[in-house]
């Protein structure tokens, strides 16, 4: 295992033998996937088992953006946000997965089924979005995620993907 962030092309080179990565931060998750402020959604990720699962960090902060208006007297973080985070880590998942063959590939929604949010996230939590690999058909991905604070489920979706060039 390794003590530092790797960046995408070091886990593309090694992955005939790494199987599990540490963790990575976020100039490599913008390094993997396009999106950037406001809509990149995670700091970091952690415990990261190629193909198969990782967890993504996000801090969040009272300066986010959609704290404005959602809601500015008791502010919490829209759902269809903490939904979009464990698609991030999934995506980053994919790609640090398959390495150059997914640079400069996008991965869409497809589907989110089951989604369930158990209480609200606002400022000064830190979300840990787990994300599990179900399966995988060619350029399909399918996920199961739960983002928690403290330990607590705070929401989970099933959801599924696709690489698109």
């Amino acid at each position: 295992m390794r003590d530092e962030a790797v960046t995408v092309a070091e886990v593309a080179a090694d992955q005939q033998t790494a199987t599990r990565i540490d963790q990575i931060d976020v100039n490599e998750i913008m390094a993997a996937i396009p999106h950037r402020f406001p809509m990149l959604m995670i700091d970091r990720m952690v415990e990261i088992e190629l193909g198969q699962q990782a967890t993504g960090i996000k801090n969040v902060t009272v300066n986010e953006p959609f704290f404005q208006g959602h809601f500015p007297q008791r502010p919490v973080m829209p759902g269809v946000l903490i939904i979009e985070a464990m698609a991030q880590t999934a995506a980053t998942l994919v790609v640090l997965t398959l390495g150059e063959s997914a640079r400069g590939k996008l991965v869409y929604f497809m589907t989110i089924e089951d989604a369930k949010f158990r209480r609200p996230v606002g400022p000064g939590d830190q979300l840990r979005i787990h994300v599990d690999k179900q399966r995988q058909r060619n350029t399909v991905w399918k996920f199961r995620g739960v983002a928690r604070v403290d330990g607590v489920s705070v929401a989970e979706a099933t959801f599924s993907a696709m690489i698109m060039s």
